[in-house]
């Protein structure tokens, strides 16, 4: 099963569309997660009309509109692994352990807010990953999003892509 994950796209405010090289990993998607900050009604439009699966939270720049069709946590299980999609955790430090504590049995926890790329894993084996943004660097050296796989209950191939 093929994944794509982005957050923090702030469109048409950042960016007026999607980058194409977003578009063309969603097409070979089987399953789209966004970890909010959307701002758009038009992209979660866009997006289930074009994403095989798609998964999704609201955020902290998403209005009303957003929040009444999408959850504030997004939890789903794929082939056996169990993901959570938020889009804010807090400061970088204690990450980890907070996240934890807050999404107990939980193999992979899905978040953004920051636009900065994370990829860690708790003590525990929770799996953190945020794919930064594909529209809106900030302060770091490129847009971004993620790619993965879940195989037989395992996530694997965890890719960073710099646009």
């Amino acid at each position: 099963m093929r994944l794509v994950l982005i957050s923090d796209t702030h469109l048409p405010v950042r960016a007026r569309k999607l980058p194409e090289p977003v578009w063309a990993a969603i097409d070979q998607a089987d399953v789209v997660i966004h970890a909010g900050d959307w701002v758009s009604v038009e992209l979660l439009d866009e997006l289930e009309a074009r994403a095989a699966r798609l998964i999704g939270c609201w955020g902290n720049n998403d209005g009303p509109e957003l929040r009444a069709r999408l959850p504030e946590v997004a939890r789903v299980t794929l082939d056996g692994v169990s993901l959570a999609v938020v889009h804010e955790t807090g400061p970088a430090k204690g990450r980890e352990e907070r996240c934890e504590r807050a999404y107990p049995g939980v193999d992979v926890l899905v978040f953004g807010h920051s636009h900065i790329p994370w990829d860690t894993t708790s003590r525990g084996g929770l799996r953190l990953l945020n794919p930064g943004s594909p529209t809106d660097r900030r302060r770091q050296p490129y847009c971004t999003y993620q790619t993965a796989t879940v195989t037989s209950g395992r996530l694997e191939k965890v890719a960073l892509h710099n646009l």
